[in-house]
């Protein structure tokens, strides 16, 4: 008998027993690192941007009454400015709205208007009485395409792929979790859906004090953060002295 080759064979058979069992050891490994990155990268270990922001807004007893004289009022920008603002948009009939940080509805009814009648515009807000103001003056108007959504500081609470357009008026800077929520909006957004954004001009210098102090950052910051979650920058609308129109659309890709 030749005892060296078999002694040969042993080894080798040993050697790949080893082996395999070095390889099926290192992929449960990697696969206990992969999740342990997952958890580390959570929306919900996400840190404010700018905890307190939203403060004011959560207040207990919160009165309406009085958000509806301070956002709607003449000389507020975008107030005055309310029909241009929504002509830029050019808003496709039949199309499906978010309006994020509806407030107190200053854009919901026109943006009803126009999507239509086969359309949908869904008022999306952290405050449950903005919405039920809403809610009571579309049925008061007759406004029958207009819905409302509960939503959490972190996602928009909007199901995946059910929206044409998210339209953010002097909300954004009050977005706590942006990776976060910009997440839930991608995933809420349609294939090639859209962000229409108005801002304030944050600029040293040139902004009033109250823009400085109350806005975290500027267009450059804002505009990178946006397109880090998924999207496009596509157009930029001159229309507004103190604030700036950006639409965005929706890359191919998700950062879940």
């Amino acid at each position: 008998m030749n005892h060296g080759v078999d002694d040969r064979h042993r080894l080798k058979f040993i050697l790949s027993l080893f082996t395999c069992a070095w390889l099926v050891g290192a992929v449960l490994f990697a696969g206990c690192r992969t999740d342990a990155v997952a958890v580390k990268s959570t929306d919900a270990e996400e840190r404010s941007v700018r905890p307190g922001v939203n403060a004011e807004y959560l207040k207990p007893g919160l009165v309406v009454t009085q958000w509806v004289e301070r956002l709607e009022r003449e000389g507020r920008e975008i107030f005055d400015h309310r029909q241009k603002i929504v002509a830029a948009a050019k808003i496709r009939r039949g199309a499906v709205i978010a309006d994020i940080g509806a407030g107190t509805g200053l854009f919901t009814p026109m943006l009803a208007e126009a999507v239509g009648s086969k359309g949908q515009v869904i008022a999306v807000d952290i405050v449950k009485q903005f919405l039920d103001l809403i809610e009571k003056r579309s049925a008061a108007a007759g406004i029958k395409n207009v819905r409302t959504v509960l939503c959490t500081e972190r996602s928009v609470e909007l199901p995946p792929n059910s929206i044409d357009l998210a339209f953010i008026c002097d909300v954004y800077h009050h977005v706590e979790y942006p990776h976060s929520s910009l997440a839930s909006l991608h995933r809420a957004l349609r294939r090639n859906g859209e962000i229409m954004m108005i801002e304030f001009r944050r600029i040293p210098g040139q902004s009033s004090d109250w823009i400085l102090n109350h806005v975290r950052a500027g267009q450059e910051v804002f505009t990178a953060e946006v397109e880090a979650a998924g999207f496009k920058k596509v157009e930029e609308i001159d229309l507004l002295k103190d604030n700036y129109m950006l639409r965005f659309r929706k890359r191919g890709y998700s950062t879940q």
